[in-house]
Parts: C-alpha cells; sequence; structure tokens
C-alpha cells in the first residue's frame, strides 16, 4: 500500500478505525471523513504516528445529510485527486424513526444514501488500472424486508428492520455498482465484518442500548471486526474480484433477496431519483 491512497467514511471509530490505521502502517495515505472535529484530529494523530511519511488528511462533514454528503464528496474530491482505494463504512442504528432536513429516514440516507452520493461523485478519482471500492454490509441484510414504494419507511418501522434493509441495499448497490462497471479495471464489493464490540447503537436508549451493552461480551474486537475490509482493500488475492459479499475473506452466498437483480435496478434509480441534483452540482 505504500504510496497508495485510501479514502475512508466512518473512520473514527470501530471497524473503520481500525482499517484506517491498519493501511496507514501498510504505508497508505488516509483521507477521512468525520462528524466530531475532536476524534478528527485524534485520529490523525494517530495515523502520522502510524505512517508519519504521508500526508494523511481530513473532511469534516455531515453524512446524514444530501448537502453534506455532497460538500463532504467535492472536499474529498480536491484532497485526494487520485484514489486507489474508497472504503464507505459510515453507518448508524436509529430505535425510533428519525427524519433528515431532506425528510428521508435517517438510517436510510447515512447506511445507504451516503454510500451511493460520495461513490458517484469520487468514481471518475478511483484509479481505472485497479481502483477499489470497499463496502461495509453486514448479516443483518438477512432481516431486511424493504418495501420499494415506502423506501421511508413512513408506514410500519422497526429500527432493527430499517437497519436490515439499508444493509440489504448495500449489497443489491454493490452488486449494480460492479455491473456498471463491467468493462473498466476498478472493482466494487461488500463485506459482513461480524458482531464487533464497538460503540455502534449507544446513541440510542432503552431496549436497543441494552441489547448491544448485553451482547458486548462475546463481540469480536474491531480490528478482527476489520480483517477482512483491509484484506479487500490491500491484497492481491483479491485484485480483480468485483460484485461479491464476503465473510472472513471467502465470497459468500447472501440472501436471495440481496441477489434479485430487479431490486438492484430499481434502488439504483431510486437513489438517483432521491439524489437528485446533488450529483448534477457536484459534477
Amino acid at each position: 500500500m505504500n504510496g497508495k491512497t485510501v479514502v475512508i467514511t466512518g473512520a473514527t471509530s470501530g471497524i473503520g478505525e481500525a482499517a484506517a490505521l491498519a493501511l496507514a502502517g501498510m504505508g497508505a495515505r488516509i483521507v477521512f471523513v468525520a462528524r466530531d472535529a475532536a476524534k478528527a484530529r485524534t485520529l490523525l494523530d494517530r495515523l502520522t504516528r502510524a505512517n508519519p511519511d504521508a500526508a494523511h488528511d481530513l473532511v469534516l462533514g455531515d453524512l446524514s445529510t444530501l448537502a453534506g454528503m455532497r460538500s463532504a464528496g467535492e472536499a474529498l474530491k480536491a484532497k485526494a485527486p487520485h484514489i486507489d482505494v474508497l472504503v464507505n463504512n459510515a453507518g448508524a442504528i436509529f430505535e425510533k424513526r428519525e427524519e433528515t432536513a431532506d425528510g428521508l429516514e435517517r438510517t436510510f440516507a447515512v447506511n445507504h444514501m451516503a454510500y451511493f452520493v460520495i461513490t458517484e461523485i469520487l468514481r471518475p478519482n478511483l484509479d481505472p488500472d485497479g481502483g477499489r471500492i470497499v463496502s461495509t454490509a453486514s448479516g443483518a441484510h438477512m432481516a431486511g424486508r424493504p418495501d420499494f414504494d415506502d423506501l421511508q419507511m413512513t408506514g410500519r418501522y422497526s429500527g432493527m428492520t430499517a437497519y436490515g434493509n439499508s444493509k440489504l441495499y448495500n449489497i443489491l448497490w454493490t452488486h449494480e455498482l460492479a455491473r456498471r462497471l463491467r468493462g473498466s479495471r476498478v472493482t466494487a464489493n461488500c463485506f459482513h465484518p461480524g458482531g464487533v464490540a464497538t460503540g455502534f447503537g449507544s446513541n440510542n436508549k432503552g431496549l436497543m442500548k441494552t441489547i448491544f451493552k448485553l451482547a458486548s461480551p462475546i463481540l469480536i474486537s474491531p480490528e478482527k471486526g476489520a480483517d477482512t475490509l483491509v484484506w479487500l482493500a490491500s491484497s492481491s488475492e483479491a485484485a480483480g474480484k468485483t460484485g461479491g459479499y464476503y465473510v472472513r475473506r471467502r465470497l459468500t452466498l447472501p440472501s436471495a433477496a440481496a441477489r434479485d437483480e430487479a431490486a438492484g435496478h430499481r434502488l439504483w434509480a431510486e437513489s438517483e431519483k432521491i439524489a437528485g441534483s446533488t450529483l448534477t452540482e457536484a459534477a
């Protein structure tokens, strides 16, 4: 990874932080997005210690709004004119339904639309001779019950279903993105990190927070959870492989719903419609 540039969202904690530090230690330059300025500065210092020869950089931004996605994408585009690896890792889960300023259900906005918008803005900057797009999905996609006529879950809402849907969308989108990248040498893959001991879910209260807290003793470390991410981003074994869903470095068959090509086409079309002028203005 010496001399290569890796762009990462969701890098200031959990598997994103572990992956950023691991890749920096392998010689990569890391450019990341963060909402919290203090956490961002702390990570930047750690990256510099891991690889003092690289000009690591950061972008402050809120990936829950379309304007924030566009602003972060444009800033990343300027700071990383050549990208070897783009890692989409920002994510969250919300016990109660919340809407963003754009009227989007917040899980859908952060966990899916941010992947879609950031990737579309940065695609021209990806190395045409082997750029890689790696996105964090989850085995939770098995619990997804998407309704394409109500993507924002204005009818019935469940935090776990919303999260499962978003992870299902990550896989559908990855497959469709890989299809659209055919003929190029840019690849797109996603992975399941496993149950990881992080602060994930701590933004909630009540039952959901209790569940995550009780589960923490049996969860794996962020470093172990980041292993497949780092492997997909850096290994020669993963070079040229595209459109896959990986678990513990192994290509794995996701659910039947996640393999529905028609659903992938529709999700892309709906995402483009939602993004609208966000992508036009960023072009």
